[in-house]
């Protein structure tokens, strides 16, 4: 993706779905649509690992 504003005027993938479950079609986007995540196994991993109690102010 070069130029943001390109973007914006170019169409949306097509979506699969209706309503709350509406959602963009898998087999119709491409890593110019932002798809490519190469650290989210990563994320998820230390995510997972963190605990699920907030943390108390000091």
């Amino acid at each position: 993706m070069s130029d943001p504003l390109d973007k914006a005027t170019s169409q949306a993938p097509a979506t699969v779905g209706e309503g709350c479950l509406s959602r963009y079609d898998p087999d119709d986007l491409s890593p110019e649509d932002g798809t490519e995540f190469p650290g989210a196994a990563e994320l998820w991993e230390q995510l997972r690992e963190e605990p699920d109690e907030p943390k108390k102010p000091a």
